[in-house]
């Protein structure tokens, strides 16, 4: 749908879903989804990523000609993420970051002071922020008043496959954002990814719902259908919900019988 590009971070893209890196079981197996997903922005996270090593992630996407976006997972206070964060940034060269502050290991839910502690840090920094956060629309709306590029709710905790938990919420944060919202974490399989754009998301965020998949390069393909035909159905508009049928075929011109001449 290179009619529907989206702006992010000032730059332009055309596709909207964003793929991850981690769990791909080899590098040709991840080269291959890249391609069939059509995504133009990949997350990597610092330490599986040695820029000087050639047969690596970073190469797979320099070759695709697809946008670096690190990421700060694995990181548990805003002193770790913002330490990543700028390692990523001499290290790569871009000011973009994906930003994971999480609280514990268990459940790798957002930490909320620590991941708004960050944000402000690194916005004031120069950085293009990207945060990884829970489905709280007054959350989401600090991030934004932080000055983050986006906000990236999660649908339910990372690699549970469980999909959009909560989608009132969802609604919420997409109706009173000015920024992108990406859905982040969550995503199980196709229809969650249709879900979310259909819930007014302007992109989907996934890693392990293809790279864990049976074949991680059919769902790619999956996963990239599933994000147009969600958007396409968002901007069409559904139609209103009911709690009684509506017929669909109007009530005149219906044949009715006559008593005095029985049909048979």
């Amino acid at each position: 749908m290179s009619d529907d590009t989206f702006l992010l971070g000032g730059t332009e893209f055309s596709s909207r879903l964003i793929m991850g890196t981690g769990g791909a079981p080899s590098l040709d197996v991840l080269d291959r989804s890249l391609a069939a997903s059509g995504t133009e922005l990949t997350t990597v996270a610092m330490r599986r990523l040695d820029p000087t090593v050639r047969g690596s992630v970073l190469s797979v996407l320099t070759r695709r000609n697809i946008r670096v976006l690190p990421n700060t997972a694995g990181c548990f206070t805003a002193g770790e993420a913002v330490l990543t964060a700028r390692l990523a940034r001499e290290a790569l060269g871009t000011d973009w970051i994906k930003l994971e502050v999480i609280a514990d290991e268990r459940t790798l839910l957002p930490d909320p002071v620590e991941l708004l502690d960050a944000a402000e840090t690194l916005v004031d920094d120069g950085f293009t922020v990207l945060p990884y956060t829970n489905d709280d629309p007054v959350l989401a709306r600090k991030l934004e008043d932080v000055g983050c590029a986006a906000v990236m709710p999660l649908g339910s905790p990372i690699g549970s496959g469980l999909g959009i938990r909560n989608p009132h919420n969802f609604e919420l944060i997409t109706a009173g954002a000015g920024v992108p919202v990406i859905l982040d974490a969550g995503a199980g399989t196709a229809s969650d990814a249709a879900l979310a754009m259909e819930l007014g998301c302007a992109a989907v965020m996934l890693a392990s719902a293809v790279t864990r998949a049976q074949d991680p390069v059919l769902m790619a393909g999956a996963m990239r259908h599933a994000v147009e035909a969600g958007r396409l159905a968002h901007r069409a508009g559904r139609i209103p919900r009911r709690h009684f049928a509506q017929a669909s075929s109007p009530h005149e011109g219906r044949a009715r019988l006559d008593p005095e001449r029985p049909a048979f």
